[in-house]
């Protein structure tokens, strides 16, 4: 069994991100999935991202450390599209990380800890995974890197009309085989 921290996306904790937090519980695992919008939901990815920008990125990455804090040091940290600015950070800096799963998003930068596994899923014309400099930065990052044929964003969460059942099913797959080595 493995401890995993999930962090949902712009639009917040959605009924998919949960749902997806779900299927990990069922494959045995133990999921925390903190609400880093303290109860707010958006339905339009602008707004979400504009909420974002509002609280601030530092702010969410502190409300990920808090969630963090009281957790086992040896957690799987996963998040995303913005979630993954909480993941990748606690991952590269908190003592114990065991991996990251990055879904969507890759932030750019040096000093990867090579003794922390990391995978990178999304899809190859996603327009802010693959136009943005994700794609580039999960290249650099040495990442375990996985394309999906499409373009959209947010495939994974099976509440949007963004989801793609299919990339789902294989990217679940991936992360479970992941989780395993890590068990």
């Amino acid at each position: 069994m493995t401890d995993v921290l999930l962090f949902h996306h712009a639009l917040g904790l959605t009924p998919g991100v949960l749902a997806f937090a779900g299927v990990l519980r069922e494959a045995g695992h133990t999921v925390h999935v903190p609400d880093l919008y303290e109860g707010r939901v958006f339905d339009d990815l602008e707004e979400g991202a504009g909420h974002a920008q509002e609280i601030g990125f530092g702010t969410l990455v502190e409300r990920g450390r808090a969630a963090a804090e009281g957790l086992t040091g040896q957690l799987v940290y996963a998040g995303f599209s913005l979630g993954v600015v909480p993941a990748q950070t606690l991952a590269r800096t908190r003592p114990g990380a065991q991996g990251a799963l990055l879904f969507e998003a890759c932030l750019p930068g040096d000093g990867w800890p090579g003794e922390v596994p990391v995978q990178v899923h999304g899809m190859d014309a996603d327009p802010f995974f693959a136009g943005e400099g994700d794609l580039d930065a999960a290249k650099a990052l040495g990442a375990e890197l996985f394309l999906y044929p499409g373009d959209r964003h947010l495939f994974a969460d099976s509440g949007l009309p963004s989801y793609d059942a299919d990339a789902t099913a294989l990217l679940t797959e991936r992360v479970l085989a992941f989780l395993r080595r890590k068990m």
